[in-house]
């Protein structure tokens, strides 16, 4: 296989990663996935990302990054912390150095397996204040793995500029949207599919959804009525 036709998604189960994920399938003729498993509040993550693999017939690497719980401990990975942001302040679910660790040890993994793109769901416009999903960040990122193991990686970001409402026509293009609506992981709560609706994972989803489908809705309707001003 020529690993510059071969890439390795950055798969957690959640809308982002798995709209990643087809984007891939279509760009890619060879795509595995790596999924970290780093004490996230909701081990069931982890059984939704290796039922989404095994669905989309991929092969997928688990790999242990528990230390990440043990160095920063955050919202996302303590249920005992309260899920907030202040004004002005980081959002309590941000875990230092997580995308920083996820990506170099994805291009480790990538390196092994011979794949040169790596993939990711991070996302500037609606990146709640994550400093790590900055494109900037990828970008330096990129360059430095590259230099550290004298590699010509790609970064793909499919997601960077597009707010929620995007990605979900994005999956729609993708003929995806049904499948992450129903099978995905995004809420904090734990909850697969729609989720609780009040986290603020759900809330920015769900508001994203619901844009989404009063475009596309509307988009059907001019379309029906110029078809019929025709006939």
């Amino acid at each position: 296989m020529d690993k510059n036709k071969k890439a390795l998604v950055v798969f957690s189960g959640g809308q982002d990663s798995t709209t990643c994920l087809f984007w891939a399938l279509r760009k890619f003729d060879d795509v595995e996935v790596v999924t970290f498993e780093y004490g996230q509040r909701h081990i069931k993550e982890i059984e939704v990302a290796k039922t989404i693999a095994k669905d989309l017939g991929v092969n997928q690497h688990v790999l242990d990054m528990s230390l990440l719980n043990q160095l920063a401990p955050s919202a996302l990975t303590r249920n005992d912390q309260e899920i907030k942001q202040k004004e002005g302040d980081l959002p309590s679910t941000f875990v230092p150095g997580r995308n920083l660790l996820f990506m170099s040890f994805a291009a480790v993994l990538a390196k092994q397996i011979e794949a040169r793109h790596l993939i990711t769901g991070v996302c500037e416009t609606d990146f709640s204040g994550y400093p790590d999903c900055r494109d900037v960040f990828m970008k330096s990122l990129n360059v430095t793995i590259n230099l550290s193991m004298e590699e010509d990686f790609v970064i793909h970001t499919p997601l960077m500029w597009l707010d929620k409402a995007e990605t979900w026509e994005l999956a729609d293009k993708l003929e995806a949207f049904d499948y992450v609506q129903k099978n995905t992981l995004t809420c904090y709560n734990g909850i697969q599919g729609e989720g609780c609706g009040t986290c603020p994972a759900c809330e920015l989803r769900n508001r994203g959804m619901k844009i989404y489908l009063e475009k596309r809705e509307a988009n059907t309707d001019d379309t029906a009525n110029l078809s019929r001003s025709h006939t």
